[in-house]
């Protein structure tokens, strides 16, 4: 039996995401993200100007005049949803966890899709594989789908998006679009993302949450590594504690997006302090401007 808290998130994740996809995403979708190349719909017969290397020999040699062949774009694509479920995700000092904002911008995505008769699927990992989705259309799937993150139970807490990645390209052996949301406080994931975005259009969300980025001064305080259990005390009251802090992450980030920028990679940073939809929308706008070059 569903819990009622987890029913009335649903919903109204359900209610809020379907109307942004709506008014929000769906101009800029279709431009944005491409189908697996041309399909054959028919064969006419030629007219001036048209690509000489489309011509149907056999057809013409039949018919004693030219035709050539037609094609039109396949729109139906596959997205791919990989989610984060690691002990960090469970992580969020404002409006939400990071695990929340993924369901979130999970769900803004898979409705997104789904208006144009895209399939989604769900790959959710830890230091392993939590629970794979297979890819289907249909808001009652979305739905599925955004329930299996928000009421998921992971057997474990690690986090080793290597695993997901490599996961994703074994499952997924088509072009796929993949969002792949983490905080991405991982190690020697670099090869696995190297490959999976050789196959597929990957996307990273970034979660990130303000004390990511700085601690506050709140004198001496106890920290708990919500991954390996580990209890620290830092004095968050000492200027160049939380300097070196600061620097660390900073620097940790900038590595981060250093690869995204090496492989290539469209990336999104979402804050659990700020609204998701505004990063979405300025993806989808930058990606639209490129493809109109």
């Amino acid at each position: 039996m569903i819990p009622k808290e987890l029913i009335k998130a649903l919903k109204k994740i359900e209610i809020t995401t379907h109307r942004l996809a709506t008014e929000q995403l769906s101009g800029n979708y279709t431009s944005v993200f491409k189908g697996r190349g041309l399909a054959f719909r028919e064969v006419r017969q030629y007219m001036p100007g048209d690509d000489v290397r489309t011509i149907d020999w056999n057809v013409s040699a039949r018919m004693s005049d030219t035709f050539v062949k037609v094609f039109v774009e396949e729109r139906e694509m596959t997205v791919m949803l990989v989610v984060d479920l690691s002990a960090s995700e469970q992580f969020g000092t404002r409006r939400a966890s990071k695990a929340q904002v993924a369901a979130e911008v999970a769900a803004l995505c898979a409705f997104s899709a789904i208006k144009h008769n895209d399939r989604v699927g769900l790959i959710l990992s830890t230091d392993q594989v939590e629970k794979i989705v297979p890819p289907k259309k249909g808001q009652k799937h979305v739905m599925r789908v955004v329930r299996e993150i928000l009421g998921a139970t992971p057997e474990r807490t690690g986090t080793d998006l290597s695993v997901a990645l490599e996961t994703l390209y074994s499952v997924a052996r088509r072009r796929s679009v993949a969002f792949v949301m983490s905080d991405f406080f991982a190690a020697d994931y670099e090869r696995a993302l190297s490959l999976a975005a050789a196959r597929h259009d990957l996307i990273p969300c970034m979660l990130v949450d303000p004390r990511d980025d700085e601690l506050p001064d709140v004198g001496l305080a106890h920290f708990e590594d919500l991954e390996t259990g580990q209890d620290v005390v830092v004095d968050t009251g000492s200027p160049k504690v939380r300097a070196y802090y600061k620097n660390r992450m900073r620097a940790q980030r900038v590595e981060q997006l250093k690869l995204f920028r090496k492989l290539g990679l469209d990336h999104v940073v979402i804050r659990t302090d700020q609204s998701y939809v505004r990063p979405l929308r300025d993806l989808f706008a930058r990606r639209a401007r490129r493809a109109r070059r």
